[in-house]
C-alpha cells in the first residue's frame, strides 16, 4: 500500500481506507467516477461537499491504489473444449 492508504481489520473490516480516516478507497472512487469526464473532476468541490478532511493527495492515492490493484490482478479464463 502507499503512504496515504491503510488497511486495518478493526476499521471497516479491513477495507483499504484513506489513512487516519474511516473513508474507504471505494467510496472515493465512486465519487470520482460520478464526476466523469476525468479532466473536469471537481476535486475541491467533492472534498468540500463530502469529505472536507481529504486532501488532493489522498484522492490521487486512492486512484493510484486502485490502478495498482487492477494492474497486478491475475485474470483467469475457463477454456471451452471443442466438441
Amino acid at each position: 500500500m502507499n503512504d496515504c492508504i491503510a488497511s486495518n481489520p478493526q476499521i471497516l473490516g479491513g477495507k483499504p481506507c484513506v489513512k487516519g480516516t474511516r473513508i474507504p478507497v471505494y467510496m472515493v472512487l465512486e465519487l470520482v467516477a460520478a464526476s466523469i469526464p476525468f479532466h473536469s473532476i471537481p476535486f475541491h468541490e467533492i472534498r468540500a461537499k463530502y469529505y472536507p478532511q481529504l486532501s488532493d493527495e489522498d484522492i490521487r492515492a486512492c486512484i493510484a491504489y486502485a490502478r495498482q490493484i487492477v494492474q497486478n490482478e491475475e485474470v483467469h479464463f475457463a477454456l471451452e473444449q471443442a466438441a
